[in-house]
């Protein structure tokens, strides 16, 4: 396993920003999941090591490697959302495996990989994930099954919990739009709903339930 996300194109795609056509909903999933990754970085309690976790954090920001991933995978917008919700499922199964700054990278590559096979018609190989991701292919072979054995092989998502994280990420983009024009940095001011319950909805099937006190992917 490499000890660190490294692809030789990643400094150049870092230099190259495209905010400007970025869905909004993938800056939404990146600021949320860096909230939640920097939050569990200083969890004291017992954390089970995996696969995904990686002996050091990758240099390669959340949002730049979410940048990467949309470039280059070619996968359709809903394939986010639905990884989004698949991450959501992982963590509420997998209460001592929370998403951290050492897992986060290749968690989000391997959603979104099984997102795409599950969702989109046509998909690129394993292979080719690998290469966008920065691991190498048995890596990935391997992570994608330990994903799937991770949230039960629970693939399908109703159109209602679709829907639901659709509006809960709309809203938070909203929100971040609003910090933005008020000139106040969005990481940081998240910080301060640390307190609040961190998902949409405790009724929601596909929510996740707070373990241990752990910090979840969403702000209710």
């Amino acid at each position: 396993m490499a000890d660190q996300i490294q692809i030789h194109t990643m400094n150049q795609d870092q230099e190259e920003p495209m905010a400007g056509i970025m869905p909004s909903v993938i800056t939404a999933m990146s600021y949320l999941l860096q909230r939640v990754s920097e939050t569990n970085d200083h969890l004291s309690q017992k954390q089970r090591l995996s696969g995904f976790h990686g002996l050091t954090k990758p240099s390669i920001s959340i949002r730049s490697y979410l940048e990467r991933i949309f470039k280059y995978a070619n996968c359709s917008c809903s394939c986010y959302i639905v990884a989004y919700i698949y991450l959501d499922r992982f963590v509420k199964k997998q209460p001592f495996l929370p998403i951290n700054s050492f897992n986060v990278h290749r968690l989000i590559i391997t959603s979104v990989l099984v997102s795409a096979k599950f969702m989109d018609d046509l998909c690129y190989t394993n292979g080719y994930y690998a290469e966008v991701g920065g691991i190498s292919r048995e890596e990935m072979n391997m992570l994608e099954l330990d994903f799937l054995f991770g949230i039960g092989f629970q693939l399908n998502v109703t159109v209602s919990t679709f829907n639901n994280y659709c509006s809960f990420l709309q809203r938070e983009m909203v929100m971040l739009m609003k910090m933005k024009s008020l000139f106040v940095e969005p990481s940081l001011s998240f910080r301060s709903s640390f307190n609040t319950k961190m998902m949409m909805n405790p009724l929601e099937d596909d929510s996740l339930s707070t373990h241990h006190k752990k910090k979840q992917l969403a702000a209710g």
